[in-house]
């Protein structure tokens, strides 16, 4: 099955931006289209309550940081683009694992290449693992790219 599209899910960490470097590689040798995900997730300010800050300082602190990310990915698409390999981005809102699979349906993609922040024991099992979810959820290939190499027996 050829591949075309390349969906990679951006969350500006160093995980998701190996997955990039990952991604541009392959999509350079492939001539694909690489399009760079960042989903807003709805818990990003979870720490802030309505206890804290009244509705409209919360909703001006949300579309602050809505603006930065955009302006982030973007940028980051910019910089791809210059690398090679065909780049659109796009941002939703949403929960990650949930607008991935959408994404990955809705846009055709064939592959996804995805970081890992590599998370074990009780963080693993409480917050779970994006990756993990989309590995199990979505119709095409996953690629998983660990952030760092794991640490030595």
């Amino acid at each position: 099955m050829p591949i075309r599209r390349i969906l990679v899910p951006i969350d500006f960490s160093s995980g998701s931006l190996r997955a990039l470097d990952y991604a541009c590689e392959l999509g350079r040798g492939l001539g694909v289209e690489l399009l760079l995900l960042y989903v807003f997730e709805p818990f990003d300010f979870a720490g802030y309550s309505e206890s804290f800050l009244p509705p409209p300082q919360l909703t001006q602190v949300i579309g602050e940081h809505h603006a930065k990310a955009r302006e982030r990915l973007n940028r980051l698409a910019a910089e791809t683009a210059a690398r090679g390999p065909r780049t659109r981005a796009m941002l939703l809102d949403g929960f990650p694992a949930q607008k991935i699979v959408e994404v990955v349906r809705a846009e055709g993609i064939d592959l996804v290449v995805m970081g890992t922040l590599g998370r074990t024991g009780m963080p693993h099992l409480l917050l779970g693992s994006v990756a993990e979810k989309v590995v199990r959820l979505a119709p095409c290939p996953v690629l998983t790219v660990r952030s760092a190499a794991p640490p030595g027996p």
